[in-house]
């Protein structure tokens, strides 16, 4: 099978496409046909050693010292299961489904073998493979910080860097739980936010959100460029600020803000729970949450896929479509 590796890490060019042996399920194990991939911003992080201040190191221990351990990445799919072990119950051949694999990744290659009782979803029929295989990555992730944000309806929430996979699934998961959105993006986003669920949208090119006066019950940062240190003001008495990107001292001064104020400041991994991924499929199977998708690339395009993560101007989700010709 074809597979997307990556031996070293560096420039998108790094990412060559391979021939290798393709993977047989274990007796627990689905093989998964892949039709469609995403490239992330975590799979530019891994692949570019790209991390937040104070994690190099520790992004080289867990992902490989000179190179990463898993030279496929990927941790997003949506394909067709093409067999199974001799002990899975859950799931059948032919079944279309969609899966994450986080940390481990593996999913940009033309088949992937998941556990039965992993992260692995039949997938609604009413979505593409496209919408199916972008549904986890930004979904799960902003699902587990709104629910550590302990939500309450009619809040005031804003979101720093919102028209990203992250940023589009906060806004709209955040109006679903029936709060109030402000969206901050640049003015070539604005229409997209407003089209999905945002309140007000604020060009960050033209306005400073920490400066207008205006007060939230919620921040949340996306691209970690604002830490507590320049929008505590701009956080309700018992405000929250959530850093979905956050360098190793912001994480390690989280707990002291809560000392000296009724603020809080919740950064740290992401909970990934299988009932998210069943929660996200079943607000999308009743069109309450669409992912939004930027650019399609073949596999084969895979380096230019990465230089559009690379640039900084991805909005929503980025696809890889699999064609399976021979």
């Amino acid at each position: 099978m074809k597979a997307a590796v990556c031996e070293k890490y560096g420039a998108p060019e790094v990412v060559q496409i391979k021939e290798i042996d393709q993977p047989k399920p274990k007796d627990d194990e689905v093989l998964i046909k892949v039709l469609a991939s995403t490239v992330t911003s975590g799979d530019w992080r891994v692949r570019s050693l790209t991390v937040p201040a104070g994690f190099g190191l520790i992004m080289r221990l867990v992902f490989g010292i000179t190179k990463p351990r898993q030279a496929i990445l990927g941790s997003e799919l949506a394909g067709v299961i093409e067999s199974i072990g001799s002990e899975v119950t859950e799931f059948k051949v032919g079944e279309h489904v969609f899966a994450f694999s986080d940390t481990a990744m593996g999913c940009h290659a033309e088949y992937k073998c998941m556990p039965q009782n992993g992260l692995v979803i039949v997938k609604p029929a009413n979505l593409s493979d496209d919408e199916a295989a972008a549904l986890s990555f930004g979904g799960t992730t902003a699902l587990d910080f709104l629910r550590r944000a302990k939500l309450q309806a009619g809040e005031k929430i804003l979101v720093n860097g919102a028209s990203g996979s992250v940023g589009t699934a906060l806004v709209q998961l955040a109006k679903h739980f029936s709060v109030n959105v402000t969206a901050v993006c640049s003015g070539a986003n604005a229409d997209l936010l407003r089209s999905i669920g945002a309140d007000r949208v604020i060009d960050y090119t033209q306005e400073d959100f920490t400066k207008n006066g205006e007060t939230y019950d919620v921040i949340i940062d996306t691209v970690g460029t604002a830490p507590y240190s320049r929008c505590k003001e701009s956080l309700a008495d018992s405000g929250r600020l959530l850093l979905v990107l956050a360098g190793l001292s912001d994480m390690l001064g989280a707990s002291l803000v809560s000392l000296f104020s009724r603020k809080k400041v919740i950064a740290g991994p992401v909970g990934i729970r299988v009932e998210d991924l069943r929660f996200l499929a079943e607000l999308a199977a009743a069109g309450k949450f669409k992912p939004v998708i930027d650019k399609r690339f073949a596999f084969e395009q895979i380096v230019e896929a990465y230089r559009h993560v690379d640039s900084g101007r991805k909005r929503g989700n980025l696809i890889l479509t699999f064609s399976h010709n021979g």
